[in-house]
């Protein structure tokens, strides 16, 4: 087994990073021995390090952490894109939250990584039609996290959710890559419209604290929306819109709104 893990850890510079953070860790603090050997240090990979601490994070008296290891653990091994999306999330976290400055933080601690990993999970079991066990994670990630992600939603890779408390994503929503969303920010409805009813959300975009986005909508790539703002129109790519209702009041500031962060409106 050690001698798999190092092949792995070699092959997999992000797990090797992981894998030598926790040993540090451990090192500094031993009373957290245990829950790092458990969650990183026993494991040959990242996929199954996620799908044990996702298991551990959703179990329920109506659900074991053995049945919800196995099932992340299927969805790991069916399909390679969930660890490759995680991977692109962890460094995504790393690159842009100045809280983070460890790999293993956003494994351990940062609930808005370890939510949109279980949603991946869960996408994944409604794009196999077990749509049943994608509502129960859906559920439990709402319960556990709370944030609320259908599971029908696509969301992109490197995905940033900055302190991700009360997150709403509807079902037919559509996230594009490297976006970045602030706490208590919804991408939902106007109403009881059914049919293609969520905001379509481009790649690089920054969707400040609070901001709601509504109807089927599209916001263009690399667009700046600020906090607070009610978004009832579509926004064109590289614009930055405020206010409730939202409007163009400048240019995104920047190419990659997404990356920097800068939430500053220019005067």
């Amino acid at each position: 087994m050690a001698n798999t893990q190092k092949k792995i850890s070699e092959l997999d510079p992000v797990w090797s990073r992981i894998c030598r953070e926790a040993e540090e860790a451990v090192r500094e603090e031993p009373l957290m021995g245990g829950m790092l050997h458990g969650s990183l240090l026993h494991h040959p990979s990242l996929q199954r390090a996620l799908a044990y601490r996702l298991s551990l994070k959703l179990a329920s008296p109506e659900m074991s952490e053995q049945i919800l290891r196995e099932i992340a653990d299927e969805a790991y091994d069916d399909d390679p894109s969930l660890v490759e999306a995680a991977r692109a999330d962890l460094v995504a976290v790393n690159d842009r939250d100045p809280a983070c400055n460890r790999y293993i933080q956003p494994i351990l601690y940062f609930k808005g990584f370890q939510a949109m990993q279980a949603y991946r999970v869960g996408h994944w079991l409604w794009r196999q039609e077990r749509h049943d066990m994608a509502f129960f994670f859906q559920m439990r990630i709402s319960e556990v996290f709370g944030i609320d992600i259908h599971p029908a939603a696509r969301v992109g890779k490197g995905i940033m959710m900055d302190h991700a408390h009360s997150i709403v994503i509807g079902g037919t929503a559509v996230v594009g890559d490297n976006v970045s969303i602030l706490q208590s920010v919804t991408l939902g409805g106007t109403g009881k419209e059914s049919g293609d009813r969520h905001p379509k959300i481009g790649d690089g975009v920054l969707i400040g604290a609070g901001a709601k986005i509504l109807g089927n909508i599209k916001v263009g790539h690399c667009s700046r929306i600020a906090a607070g703002s009610v978004v009832l129109q579509e926004v064109p790519p590289c614009k930055t819109v405020a206010g409730v209702p939202a409007r163009v009041v400048g240019e995104a500031g920047c190419d990659q709104p997404a990356l920097s962060m800068n939430q500053v409106l220019e005067k």
